[in-house]
């Protein structure tokens, strides 16, 4: 089934998300946190939450969406994310969730797929999202290119803030699905062999989001997450679970600009990553 252009403005219903501090505490172990983020980890302690959390409510709705646009799910990777946060999220609650289709871009060769959704909590808006997709074989439909993007850079010779390396498990993507995301991409060596990942089985995307969210708490904003109002990221290359990911902050426009490397390679893994703070 070939991607629908026309799909733009698509909505799912609204879609409920019941959590507990269970939740946010494995979704923090998924993305690495450790005992000296304990406020994250122990009810006792509230416990607190990584807003990057903001993407598990998203999931259903997202699925949902996903699959009314068409598209072949094998040719399509994760491109870029949002996360805004409008207020901290609370231990335990209901989210109630809605997706929206906010564009389908031509690129030629790839078509570029933009989703939102917007989160709330008793009525009271929460956070927002903004996923952007990309479909390979699937441009070319004459539709119209994507903007340009305006994403934040640290100038040439700027000295980072700081430069923090984390060790990814070999057991991480296989804890992180837990928290919603069953893509046997991040489970079967086999399975990611046949869709062209000779090394088997890579990390999420958005499980790395949530390394470069903690890396940037811990060393930007003296661990308390509240600070962090959005994050972007674009996913260039993917990570394999048992490799370092190392996050170098640079001082930008009251935010953090990061550049993210993994397994020790020279290039990027992730780019046009910025953090605004408060």
């Amino acid at each position: 089934m070939s991607l629908n252009p026309s799909s733009v403005g698509l909505e799912t219903p609204e879609t409920e998300f019941d959590y507990d501090y269970r939740d946010v505490v494995l979704y923090a172990l998924g993305i690495g946190a450790t005992a000296d983020e304990l406020d994250y980890l122990y009810e006792g302690r509230g416990p607190k939450v990584y807003p990057t959390f903001a993407v598990v409510p998203a999931y259903a709705p997202m699925w949902t969406l996903l699959g009314q646009l068409g598209g072949n799910f094998n040719t399509m990777v994760h491109g870029a994310q949002t996360v805004t946060m409008l207020r901290p999220i609370p231990p335990s609650g209901k989210f109630v969730t809605r997706a929206r289709v906010a564009g389908v871009y031509d690129m030629k060769r790839l078509a570029q797929v933009v989703c939102t959704t917007e989160s709330a909590i008793g009525g009271e808006p929460i956070c927002r999202t903004e996923w952007q997709f990309l479909f390979r074989d699937e441009g070319g439909f004459g539709g119209p290119h994507p903007p340009k993007s305006l994403a934040k850079r640290a100038n040439d010779g700027d000295a980072p803030i700081f430069d923090f390396e984390q060790r990814v498990s070999p057991e991480q993507a296989l804890l992180y699905r837990l928290s919603g995301d069953t893509n046997p991409l991040h489970a079967d060596p086999e399975f990611a062999r046949s869709v062209g990942f000779e090394r088997g089985v890579i990390l999420h995307g958005l499980a790395t989001f949530g390394f470069i969210a903690r890396a940037i708490v811990k060393k930007a904003c003296d661990g308390d997450a509240s600070r962090l109002r959005s994050l972007t990221a674009a996913f260039r290359k993917p990570v394999f679970p048992g490799e370092s990911l190392r996050t170098v902050g640079y001082a930008v426009d009251g935010g953090v600009v990061a550049k993210v490397y993994a397994g020790g390679r020279d290039d990027a893994v992730v780019n046009g990553c910025y953090a605004a703070l408060v």
